[in-house]
């Protein structure tokens, strides 16, 4: 019987597998984000202008307002490309992990929100991975949502780093 790692912030147990599996999701959502982020950023013709263009469904008005201001619009690419960036950094190196959770799944909802899979909507760029109403953005927002309850990073991350560094045997109380 393997021993489980009681994982204080949440009180929730996990067993080693279990937290090594954890943090491998955590990881590659992380490299996802990254390697997308980078992309845009070294690709000297890309811009959501395309994609917030096409958006259909509820809040499309407001996507095609947002791709029809050039200012805003440099705005909108600017904060796309470095939120990836950076939740990507986040969660591959397991720090500020509930924050680049939940800004990851806030970034990905609003993907979903601007091109949902729903029957009757054409875009002239595939979608990838849609299964009428389910796609890549729903699942990887939901996988980043389990992440941000378990906190892998407290057992395997900077964080956990981190942490160690501030209860030093210099630190503690006799």
């Amino acid at each position: 019987m393997q021993p489980s790692i009681h994982h204080k912030p949440s009180g929730v147990s996990l067993s080693p597998s279990q937290l090594y599996l954890l943090t491998l999701l955590r990881v590659l959502i992380g490299w996802h984000f990254l390697y997308e982020g980078l992309a845009k950023l070294f690709s000297s013709y890309w811009s959501s202008a395309d994609y917030l263009m096409e958006s259909k469904w509820i809040f499309s008005g407001l996507f095609k307002a947002l791709a029809a201001s050039p200012a805003v619009l440099k705005v909108v690419d600017w904060l796309n490309i470095w939120g990836l960036i950076l939740i990507g950094l986040a969660l591959m190196l397991g720090l500020g992990e509930r924050i680049a959770c939940w800004a990851g799944a806030l970034l990905l909802f609003l993907y979903y929100l601007a091109a949902p899979p729903l029957v009757g909507y054409n875009y002239s760029l595939p979608q990838e991975g849609s299964y009428v109403i389910v796609n890549k953005n729903l699942i990887e927002m939901a996988a980043l949502l389990v992440l941000s309850v378990f906190r892998t990073s407290q057992h395997l991350g900077l964080a956990y780093f981190f942490a160690r560094k501030k209860v030093s045997p210099l630190n503690q109380e006799s």
